[in-house]
């Protein structure tokens, strides 16, 4: 029996993946919810497990993009043997024939010489652009791994074959050289024999990257700042962090104060928990605030739903939950969308000030820095005092600036006075 491994839905906006790492070999044998391959979404990581035990057949190789619902691979149940280590060294044995596969008439690849086809394989969504324009598999240059042809191949050829097109030109008796395919970053010999290493962006970090610079493009981002003195929250730390931990089973961290401080500022100024859309504004009557923890493969922005109604020990219980899936690659889709206010906490790595970046459609996010010991002016006198830089950045096309001070100023409050917060003044 032949189980075909399928790419999954992995939420409601994703459509496409990428192979990130296929775990076991083409022919392995794998066991029954053994892990085969990793996919990278733009918004996560995550592993697809063998339904079943038997013979593991790659069709997809890494590092091609897939939709979901495309067959990736195959298991033959009928076949027997025991589990292969992860990534075992590939045998010596010569590929076997690829006679064995489907009739080739399903296979509609027009003005194909079978010579070609074997060194030029296109990917899944390449064979169907190519099948759809008409297209010969020889006049694609292929910059896949063993000569495969990508999708961004076929795209590229396509783009320009109409640049051709638009230029008049006599009679062709041959069809002009393709142009030569990509070849990665251009590295200069002499800093290549320094050592140069060349690694390719994960679909995660390549998503980052793009909603960071849609972010910085389609709002008006202004950031105010304040600073805040640590000594009040320090202090309630310091009397009561023991017997919390031991009856809530969790530290009692500074997130959750911030947390807490920021729910009922919004509560005041609902603006902040705001978002464009077109001519509307999207109001909010709850808080899910988006946390951002930095991971191997990037930051991610989990959320912390309906916060304004969870308590000190749900927030830090729920927020260190986020984080060891986030460091484990073990978030999901729903979990990281959704938020409607961002706090980020550059401070753990020692930032004394900067200017967060909207988490888009968001129109606000917090940012957090690191604790200094200062020289402050109380009551006419000069004290040392544990100081934190606190940074809100807004979206200013629906964020007038008195609104933004305001908000800070009572984040400030909550968090100098946190009796405040108790008794949600």
């Amino acid at each position: 029996m032949i189980i075909d491994i399928i790419v999954p839905k992995a939420g409601e906006a994703v459509t496409e993946a990428d192979i990130a790492s296929w775990m076991k070999e083409d022919g392995d044998f794998v066991q029954m919810d053994e892990a085969m391959l990793e996919l990278e979404t733009d918004k996560a990581s995550m592993e697809l497990a063998a339904e079943q035990a038997g013979q593991l057949k790659i069709i997809v190789p890494e590092g091609e993009t897939v939709q979901v619902g495309d067959v990736i691979g195959q298991i033959d149940t009928s076949a027997s043997g025991e589990a292969t280590p992860a990534k075992e060294a590939k045998k010596e044995e010569p590929a076997p024939e690829v006679k064995e596969e489907p009739e080739p008439a399903k296979e509609p690849e027009v003005v194909v010489d079978p010579n070609d086809l074997s060194q030029k394989t296109p990917s899944p969504a390449a064979r169907k652009i190519i099948i759809e324009n008409g297209l010969s598999v020889q006049d694609i240059p292929a910059s896949g791994k063993g000569g495969r042809i990508t999708k961004a191949d076929v795209l590229a050829h396509l783009k320009l074959r109409e640049q051709q097109l638009k230029i008049p030109s006599p009679i062709q008796t041959q069809t002009p050289e393709p142009a030569p395919a990509p070849k990665g970053p251009v590295i200069d010999p002499a800093d290549q024999e320094r050592g140069v290493r060349v690694e390719r962006m994960s679909r995660l970090r390549r998503t980052v990257a793009e909603r960071l610079v849609e972010a910085q493009k389609t709002a008006a981002i202004l950031t105010t700042f304040n600073e805040v003195d640590m000594s009040g929250v320090m202090d309630l730390r310091k009397k009561y962090k023991e017997k919390f931990k031991e009856k809530h089973e969790v530290g009692l961290g500074f997130m959750s104060f911030f947390t807490k401080a920021c729910c009922m500022a919004l509560k005041d100024y609902p603006v902040i928990n705001a978002q464009v859309d077109g001519n509307n504004i999207i109001y909010h009557d709850y808080a899910d605030i988006g946390v951002a923890v930095s991971t191997p493969k990037g930051l991610v922005v989990p959320v912390v739903r309906d916060a304004q109604d969870m308590s000190f020990d749900q927030i830090e219980k729920k927020i260190v939950e986020l984080a060891i899936k986030g460091r484990n690659a073990d978030l999901t889709p729903d979990e990281m969308s959704g938020g409607t206010f961002t706090i980020t906490n550059g401070g753990i790595f020692g930032s004394m000030l900067s200017t967060p970046i909207l988490n888009r459609p968001q129109s606000a996010i917090l940012g957090m820095h690191n604790i200094i010991q200062k020289p402050v002016v109380v009551d006419g006198e000069i004290v040392i005092r544990p100081m934190m830089y606190l940074a809100l950045s807004y979206d200013h096309r629906i964020i007038d600036g008195a609104e933004a001070v305001r908000f800070l100023v009572k984040v400030k409050e909550c968090i100098e006075d946190p009796t405040r917060i108790l008794l949600d003044l």
